[in-house]
């Protein structure tokens, strides 16, 4: 399939570097625009040594810098060095064991829809216009449900954005009460306007038994998925929080609207309890808080979704999206009710 994409890749310097790990000598080719996590991750692959395991000797002087710290910085450019570090056992694992993630045990956000320039900064950065390139190139969409024509696209989290994932997976409580109160309700609202995908940051093997497990999959509601994506399609970006440099995995829309080109900014909506997955889309996206404690009375009381449907059905009569502020979805809300 072809696909349009949004930039054109500047062709980049290959960086050759060799590296030698338990007798054994390897090859590793980096760009430029790569940085020491990338490199990190590439000894992964090739040695199955984790990161927090790999002791890297002879490449720079002293301690090696940072995961942010961009490759080209360095002049390293056909340097040997050597690897210590013991390989991660073989043992079949949740995929999303496999990665080496800072963003999984770290739930600091960030924002960046009143920093455009930020924004633009890391958009426009050559590293992650390549991942958006390679992560359009190698997703293969399953379609559940055909797209229809002159739809608007939702792109929907599921963890603790419809869902408290913490009883579902411990199973203390039953799927149906994991659910944020008004979830089909919501779905079928905005059916009529929305095609709906679900992207989660989950391994694939759990998010299809959640989607089952809450009947929005194989279910006779009056809504459907068109297609689903799991945290494969996501990569590391390197950005700030608070003036100090901040990894995490990012949900880029691009990767979307290179296989779809009927959608783009115009008529894309992102929901998502944090805002760092839409830190490459912004103005796209609109952050929910996060749905926790299903059991308490105050969740079971949550009206977060029957909120929202009424703003996603208000704003299907905007012709274009990127004239909207999402972050003020909640006021425009209160400027409804009172005129």
């Amino acid at each position: 399939m072809a696909t349009v994409l949004e930039d054109e890749i500047i062709p980049e310097m290959k960086i050759p570097l060799t590296f030698k790990w338990s007798g054994r000598e390897y090859k590793v080719d980096l760009l430029g625009s790569d940085r020491v996590y990338d490199l990190k991750t590439s000894l992964m692959s090739l040695t199955k040594v984790p990161p927090e395991r790999q002791k890297i000797l002879g490449l720079v002087k002293g301690k090696l810098p940072p995961d942010q710290e961009r490759i080209a910085d360095l002049r390293i450019a056909g340097k040997s060095f050597t690897l210590i570090g013991t390989p991660e056992g073989d043992e079949i694992k949740d995929p999303s064991k496999l990665e080496f993630l800072p963003d999984v045990v770290n739930d600091l956000d960030v924002d960046f829809t009143d920093n455009p320039a930020a924004a633009a900064t890391y958009k426009n950065d050559q590293r992650n216009i390549r991942k958006v390139k390679e992560a359009t190139e190698k997703l293969q969409i399953n379609i559940i449900h055909p797209l229809r024509d002159g739809k608007r696209l939702l792109v929907l989290d599921i963890d603790y954005t419809i869902l408290d994932t913490k009883p579902l997976t411990s199973g203390s409580l039953p799927p149906a009460e994991c659910a944020r109160p008004g979830l089909h309700e919501f779905l079928e609202a905005i059916y009529p306007y929305y095609d709906i995908c679900i992207w989660s940051q989950t391994s694939w093997i759990w998010l299809e038994a959640k989607l089952v497990e809450l009947g929005m999959v194989g279910s006779t509601r009056n809504y459907q998925v068109l297609f689903v994506l799991d945290k494969t399609c996501m990569f590391t970006v390197f950005t700030e929080r608070n003036g100090q440099p901040y990894a995490h995995h990012v949900k880029a829309l691009q990767i979307i609207w290179n296989h779809f080109p009927q959608f783009s900014a115009k008529n894309t909506i992102h929901v998502d309890d944090l805002s760092r997955n839409f830190a490459l889309n912004p103005n796209e996206g609109l952050k929910i808080h996060a749905f926790k404690n299903a059991h308490s009375e105050q969740a079971q009381a949550d009206r977060e979704l029957h909120k929202l449907s009424r703003y996603m059905v208000h704003i299907v009569a905007m012709e274009d999206f990127r004239t909207l502020r999402h972050k003020a979805w909640k006021h425009e809300l209160r400027r409804l009710t009172q005129s």
